[in-house]
């Protein structure tokens, strides 16, 4: 069983596991680390957003929910693995949604 999913023709999506390790992370190829971190950035965010909505001036990050935790942990390793690499993935931003 192979440990990523063709996403279109010439692109591969790894598949992140449920725990991130850091053996898992030392496996990744730059590109790859690259994209998974990206990934894992925009559904921390995505549930920050979430919440920050929901709550708004009572919203504090470590006092979120457990899947908010939990997002900004796997996102966090990555992150760290991406520094450690000096790798600087690029944030999708909105004006860049709209082009």
């Amino acid at each position: 069983m192979s440990a990523s999913v063709g996403v279109r023709p010439g692109v591969v999506m790894r598949v992140v596991p449920e725990v991130i390790g850091w053996t898992w992370i030392e496996s990744l190829s730059d590109e790859e680390l690259i994209e998974v971190e990206q990934r894992t950035h925009a559904k921390f965010a995505l549930i920050e957003r979430r919440e920050k909505k929901a709550l708004g001036a009572k919203y504090e990050l470590c006092r979120g929910s457990a899947e908010l935790m939990s997002a900004w942990d796997r996102w966090g390793r990555l992150s760290t693995a991406t520094r450690e690499r000096s790798l600087r993935p690029r944030r999708i931003t909105a004006s860049d949604s709209e082009k």
